[in-house]
């Protein structure tokens, strides 16, 4: 009966894959219960799905005995389809880091890819390659795929542009800089060595700008040009200039190997030390007890359409990944955020109020004073519902609830109907506003992808 169930299951599999996309993309293997256990991304994911199902194979042995244990438990399989291998390859790391599936043993940890910074708020602008970016008074390009490929291609685009990548402050005003000896780089005209006063702050500029508008263009000015040189060596026999020509064509090409700040978002790249905020924030919040766990609460949806809420959870001042949770809405229909907000907060916390979670120290709602108030009244009326003394107050102390609407980023503090304006350099608003991103984020990205879903007939 057993080994009939299990044929019947591969069966089932077997048809579900006929229907994939011979293209890239990212795929989720699932057990029962919608639990993702592995998420793997592919160049053709019909094809490389399919591998783990084909029949008389023998996983234990072509691939490994953990491979072959999680393919039993297999239930479904589905896909979300991308438009490059890289994209596939940016959205199967964020989606490890925040899912965290059991079989998944690379990606988990909190190494980030590499970001091409421009310094463009400096009077001469630095080009560096960074996994820790500066949050202000730059241009970002990336992340990148491959950090190798970055630096290869940082050299050839230094032979072109003639950029510094030393971490000197430079200043146009600084009469000192004409008695500054430059080093190698401009020696070997890779470099136009602005530390030494070599070039004047319009120019260099100028050369930035030409740098910037390389890296957002197709390139294909450039790459005729080099194509045509290359062309040319091979056939007056220079066959070691043509094969330099070659690679440089190469690192170009790998340019177009990244993703794009805003979507592909990498948000440990971007924490900061959170002590001075969680005392701020403590003070803000009139507590008593160290405001050390943070849970924040956000919604995404499409005119009612696929309506998902998530919930984030913090530690100290940073993400604990594993206490993420994402929740299919299955009570509103149509639009109405505060309805959602609700039912998110009832699925949540009944977990608390069994006494089998512990409570968070602060829910932080994205929305303002009308959010926070759904969260509020439907937390009051579950703990009045399922509490054995009766005493929601009692309960309710043990939490703190707020909000914080985005544009004016008001924060709304419970029992309190003025917003609470903080400076945007204020610790406890950076904190805050992270937390909010990432439940934003996370709300975001299952939505697209049940929206992908439903668009495919999934």
């Amino acid at each position: 009966m057993a080994a009939r169930r299990d044929k019947d299951r591969l069966q089932a599999i077997r048809q579900v894959l006929k229907g994939f996309p011979t293209g890239p993309g990212v795929y989720f293997m699932k057990a029962a219960g919608d639990q993702v256990l592995y998420i793997g991304k592919a160049k053709n994911l019909r094809s490389r799905v399919s591998s783990y199902f084909q029949e008389g194979s023998d996983l234990a042995t072509s691939r490994s005995p953990m491979i072959a244990e999680m393919a039993a438990r297999i239930e479904t399989v589905e896909y979300l389809e991308t438009e490059t291998e890289v994209d596939a390859m940016l959205h199967e790391a964020r989606l490890i880091k925040d899912i965290r599936p059991p079989y998944n043993t690379d990606l988990v940890d909190d190494k980030t890819f590499p970001y091409l910074q421009i310094t463009t708020g400096e009077d001469f602008p630095g080009v560096y390659i960074t996994r820790k970016p500066r949050g202000k008074g730059v241009r970002l390009f990336g992340p990148f795929a491959s950090a190798k490929d970055l630096r290869a291609v940082m050299v050839e685009l230094q032979k072109i542009f003639r950029f510094r990548t030393c971490g000197l402050e430079i200043r146009e005003d600084n009469e000192k800089r004409r008695f500054f000896r430059p080093c190698l780089l401009h020696s070997i005209r890779q470099c136009t060595a602005p530390c030494g006063a070599r070039i004047g702050k319009p120019e260099y500029r100028r050369s930035i700008t030409d740098l910037i508008r390389f890296l957002t263009s197709k390139r294909s000015t450039l790459l005729r040009r080099l194509n045509a040189e290359m062309v040319e060596a091979a056939g007056r026999l220079g066959y070691e200039k043509a094969a330099e020509l070659r690679d440089r064509i190469t690192l170009i090409e790998r340019l177009d190997r990244r993703g794009i700040p805003a979507e592909h978002v990498q948000p440990e790249v971007f924490a900061t030390d959170p002590a001075e905020a969680l005392v701020q924030l403590r003070r803000i919040l009139e507590t008593d007890v160290a405001v050390r766990m943070i849970e924040g609460i956000d919604i995404a949806n499409l005119a009612g359409q696929e309506a998902v809420g998530s919930l984030v959870k913090f530690i100290d001042g940073r993400p604990f990944k594993s206490g993420y949770r994402r929740f299919r809405i299955k009570t509103v229909e149509g639009i109405d955020d505060y309805a959602m907000i609700a039912e998110v907060v009832r699925r949540r916390y009944k977990y608390a109020m069994r006494g089998e979670e512990l409570w968070p120290d602060l829910i932080l709602i994205d929305g303002g004073l009308g959010h926070l108030h759904a969260a509020e009244a439907a937390l009051r009326r579950m703990v009045r519902q399922e509490s054995r003394s009766g005493d929601a107050e009692q309960v309710l102390g043990k939490v703190k609830l707020a909000a914080i609407a985005k544009r004016q980023e008001d924060i709304y503090l419970q029992g309190q109907n003025e917003p609470l304006k903080l400076p945007s350099h204020a610790p406890a608003r950076k904190l805050l506003q992270y937390v909010r991103d990432e439940a934003h984020r996370f709300a975001q990205h299952y939505h697209h992808i049940l929206r992908g879903k439903r668009l495919l007939g999934q």
